[in-house]
């Protein structure tokens, strides 16, 4: 009989050695003096250092439906990007120093050069916003997902001297809101996004080149737009600001309240921002109605900062290409958020 292997099962031990070794290299320009070991250790080290009273902040998230679409354009250079910054920005919210960062690739055939490229995503992001990708996990599941399909996850930890944590509760009527800019749709609302566009089994829509999109730019393009990191536009604006929220899945109308004391209200004035083409495109193909479309997507906002009247014109002096875009109100009758 002939003797049965790992690999007959379909999973290859030495392709995942050599993407460990790979790896190595492309991690340690992340790795800083907190970094106690390398890659390949059944634990990550970090010393955490420089802090009086430190609050750890943490988040996990994906980044869903996203992964298809890079599948179909066989394009995975940005898509460890959005993974690593959906993260991030969930942790800056509070106010906290991203740390160290991991992640965890699930796929049913390893494929080097994709695990590769996606790696050198994660560690663009985290060297931009000065973040130690500190470890991983990369699982050959064969049977569980099929040749070509994969999923990946990040966790982030972060931290946050006590008495600078951001947490929305001295936010209060009259104060202003503040809106970075997206750059399109981030990694939220991609399986609305497929069935509007017919992309279920059908990647030819991805290859359309749309004039209001720009000059050459493709749908596929458009969708596959990295989401951006957003710890320097608010690293200098900390002090000015009461709180922050990160526009991801549920847009404005659903991740506004997070952060608003009770009995207070969102006001935002659409007409303050610029919405970018994409999503123009995908409500005029689809006739999504204007409340779905703000109740799925940024529509335009990345996050939202939210200052006292006195300061605004410090934070849009500091953050780069911001916009006043609507005011904190009194609660009302139950609406927390509006979009006008």
């Amino acid at each position: 009989m002939e003797q049965l292997t790992y690999r007959d099962a379909g999973v290859n031990l030495d392709a995942a050695q050599d993407i460990k070794e790979r790896i190595k290299s492309i991690v340690a320009p992340t790795h800083g003096p907190q970094v106690l070991g390398g890659v390949g250790g059944f634990g990550a080290l970090y010393r955490l250092g420089g802090y009086n009273d430190p609050v750890l902040v943490s988040s996990t998230d994906g980044v869903g439906t996203k992964l298809k679409l890079a599948i179909m354009m066989d394009r995975y250079d940005t898509i460890g990007e959005d993974l690593v910054n959906a993260c991030i920005n969930d942790i800056i919210v509070c106010g906290a120093e991203p740390l160290f960062f991991l992640d965890y690739l699930a796929v049913g055939v390893l494929e080097s050069d994709v695990v590769e490229s996606l790696i050198a995503g994660m560690a663009r992001a985290c060297e931009q916003a000065g973040c130690a990708l500190i470890g991983g996990e990369t699982a050959q599941m064969p049977g569980l997902y099929a040749d070509g399909d994969f999923d990946m996850a990040g966790f982030v930890v972060g931290a946050v001297e006590r008495d600078a944590i951001l947490d929305g509760s001295d936010i209060a009527p009259g104060d202003a809101i503040i809106g970075i800019p997206s750059n399109g749709l981030h990694t939220n609302g991609y399986s609305l996004v497929r069935h509007a566009f017919g992309l279920d089994d059908n990647p030819t829509p991805l290859q359309e080149v749309v004039p209001e999109l720009g000059e050459g730019v493709t749908i596929g393009d458009a969708l596959l737009m990295p989401h951006p990191s957003y710890v320097d536009a608010v690293r200098p604006v900390l002090p000015m600001i009461k709180g922050m929220a990160h526009i991801t899945g549920g847009g404005i109308v659903e991740n506004m309240p997070r952060i608003l004391p009770e009995g207070t209200a969102a006001r935002f004035d659409s007409s303050a921002w610029r919405v970018p083409p994409i999503f123009t495109l995908l409500q005029e193909r689809a006739a999504i109605s204007r409340e779905e479309m703000y109740r799925v997507f940024n529509m335009g906002i990345g996050m939202a900062l939210v200052c006292d009247a006195t300061e605004v014109d410090g934070v849009l002096a500091s953050v780069p290409n911001a916009d006043l875009v609507g005011t904190v109100t009194g609660d009302a009758n139950g609406e927390r958020v509006s979009v006008v």
